[in-house]
């Protein structure tokens, strides 16, 4: 059985922008999460594009991605994801191969379907008002075509990426549902389930992915990383309480008035519906929340039972020091 000590253990962020401050506080306090999860081993750090949200500032991610690459030294950088129906996939090739070119070896092109945001983001970033992703296997391959070495693919060779073309950038494919994991396995492709906000088809979309897996040049057997929430703390009482943020984050998401990241609070009660609190807890099931034993004991669990080869942890807490904590706690975990 898998151990979680042996998983490679990776950051996924939203660079969160707390009530009364700046998306330049918010990229400031991503960089120092990344020097530090550089130092403690941390396998990857993922930025995740969000379009008109007000707690998220990693909109503009190859750009956070490089941001957070030149400050650090050895972990790998990506976009977890880049949502590709919102890009010419030229030039999302041409991105990635800036950045490749920039930090060779350390960098990661994690791709979803979804817009990011609602319709009207989606007109304004020139998409039209169809949002479905059924045109994401053509994008696809038309950006998977620039990275190939002119004269191997027809299509690359008349229209070229520079910088891009040749180069090695690992490709992910994201998902929240079946089918990116389905594609993900046609093409051989590693898997990146977003379980963090989606748990009611994790176990469906990872036995899809394997089922539907074929070798391919990029990967010779399956490969899934999966999305959680994990809240540590050195307390069970302490961690629940820096839950709430990502709590409340939801509850106003549920209600159509997304705001900036809020402070934690001592109890939830009084501040959703009985009906809120069941959509947030479906929406949030796949979290950890507790001191370090407690966390260790069902991280461990969540491995048994999914048998995922990576874990991506994603941690809104918005107090910076117990964010910093929190991921600390992790590694310790991990390399104990």
């Amino acid at each position: 059985m898998k151990q979680f000590k042996d998983i490679p253990l990776s950051i996924l962020d939203l660079a969160p922008i707390q009530q009364g401050g700046t998306a330049a506080d918010a990229f400031q306090r991503t960089l120092d999460l990344a020097r530090h999860a550089d130092r403690w081993g941390y396998h990857r750090y993922w930025l995740a594009e969000h379009h008109g949200m007000p707690a998220i500032a990693s909109a503009a991610t190859a750009v956070a991605i490089s941001y957070v690459a030149a400050g650090t030294t050895r972990i790998r950088v990506g976009a977890g994801g880049v949502m590709l129906p919102n890009h010419a996939p030229l030039v999302v090739a041409e991105q990635f191969g800036t950045l490749e070119s920039l930090y060779p070896g350390r960098i990661d092109l994690g791709l979803g379907r979804a817009p990011g945001s609602n319709q009207l983001v989606a007109r304004a970033l020139r998409r039209g008002l169809q949002a479905d992703g059924e045109e994401f296997p053509q994008l696809l391959a038309e950006l998977r075509g620039y990275f190939r070495p002119r004269g191997t693919d027809s299509g690359a060779a008349r229209v070229r990426a520079v910088p891009g073309e040749g180069l090695s950038i690992p490709i992910w494919l994201l998902g929240s549902s079946d089918f990116s994991a389905r594609l993900a396995g046609h093409l051989g492709l590693p898997f990146a389930f977003a379980g963090q906000f989606s748990p009611a088809y994790l176990q469906e979309a990872l036995a899809l992915y394997r089922h539907c897996f074929q070798p391919s040049d990029a990967l010779q057997k399956p490969h899934v990383m999966v999305g959680l929430n994990v809240f540590a703390a050195d307390s069970d009482e302490e961690a629940r309480r820096l839950s709430t943020t990502h709590q409340q984050m939801h509850v106003n998401l549920i209600r159509g008035l997304p705001g900036q990241m809020p402070p934690p609070v001592d109890s939830m009660d009084g501040l959703w519906s009985p009906l809120e609190q069941a959509s947030v807890e479906a929406t949030l099931r796949v979290s950890i929340t507790g001191a370090p034993d407690t966390v260790r004991r069902r991280l461990q669990a969540f491995i048994d039972d999914t048998q995922a080869d990576e874990l991506i942890v994603n941690t809104m807490i918005f107090d910076h020091a117990a964010r910093l904590r929190s991921y600390e706690i992790l590694a310790q975990l991990a390399h104990s």
